[in-house]
């Protein structure tokens, strides 16, 4: 049985750190019959910020669904200043998927949708190039083409968007688009817009990272995935993974490593975000178990 069909709830939040807390949100599941079945908190010290995720079943629960939200912030949230987010399970999130040229992180996005790894639907991929059409109809998903240019850039993005609220897209993964995306577009989708890139930024930027890092003979290369900011690549991290390199490898060996660690970073990237374990705060990520 998945997660979803268990039919839980979740809630993410954060607040100034004070005794209690943990009792009075459990108290305010355990006496509407919630049965708890993960719970998760941390404290940040220097800030104060206490962080907590907690997940119960809803079979049972007194409170209907629609109506959580209000009582929990109405009973608990108000009084400590809390800010929060509820999630159930039951409900699928939607992706988008960005793409260009390059397909490897696609594949393995489609594969993991495809397989039922991930409780997620992916009812739309959107590119600025015609070349990953066969892919996208591999699985029939759509695909569309929106090609961008200085001039057309903001009109784009705002087809892009309404077809994306058409299709009422949760979140928007950049499987390697090679497109800088626009602080209007982002403010849509706050934290819910995931990108990876090589680890070698702010050294080897540009389109041959794994080239210039071939010539300076580094020893490690590997892989980042944020959420989107106006600041580019310099958003909150996700997750991160590396590998050992060596003289004898390649460029060609490097580009292959390079993608299999941007493959699975974006892969447990993406899985943390559907499963509801990131919570965002000053440009850092707290990630839960």
């Amino acid at each position: 049985m998945s997660e979803n069909e268990k039919n839980t709830a979740i809630l993410l939040m954060h607040c100034p750190d004070r005794r209690g807390l943990v009792v009075h949100v459990t108290e305010f599941i355990d006496n509407n019959y919630g049965n708890i079945i993960s719970l998760d908190e941390h404290v940040d010290r220097e800030a104060g910020i206490f962080f907590m995720r907690i997940e119960w079943e809803l079979d049972g629960f007194l409170i209907p669904p629609d109506k959580i939200g209000e009582y929990f912030g109405t009973q608990i949230a108000v009084k400590f200043n809390m800010k929060w987010s509820i999630y159930f399970t039951n409900i699928r999130p939607k992706m988008a998927v960005f793409v260009s040229k390059m397909s490897h992180c696609l594949y393995d996005i489609l594969a993991r949708v495809h397989s039922g790894e991930w409780d997620a639907e992916i009812p739309l991929i959107i590119s600025n190039h015609n070349k990953l059409k066969s892919v996208a109809e591999q699985f029939g998903i759509p695909y569309h083409v929106f090609e961008i240019d200085k001039y057309n850039k903001a009109e784009q993005e705002n087809k892009e968007l309404e077809l994306m609220e058409k299709n009422d897209i949760n979140f928007v993964v950049l499987a390697r688009y090679m497109q800088v995306i626009s602080e209007s577009f982002i403010n849509r989708y706050p934290n819910k817009i995931i990108n990876i890139h090589h680890s070698f930024l702010p050294a080897f930027p540009g389109a041959k990272p794994y080239h210039s890092a071939y010539e300076r003979g580094v020893k490690i290369i590997g892989a980042t995935s944020h959420y989107v900011t106006k600041e580019l690549d310099a958003g909150p991290i996700i997750d991160q993974d590396v590998a050992r390199i060596s003289h004898s490898d390649s460029i060609e060996k490097l580009i292959m490593k390079g993608r299999d660690i941007e493959k699975l970073v974006l892969s447990r990237a993406i899985l943390l975000h559907i499963q509801r374990r990131t919570l965002v705060y000053n440009n850092r990520t707290i990630v839960f178990g």
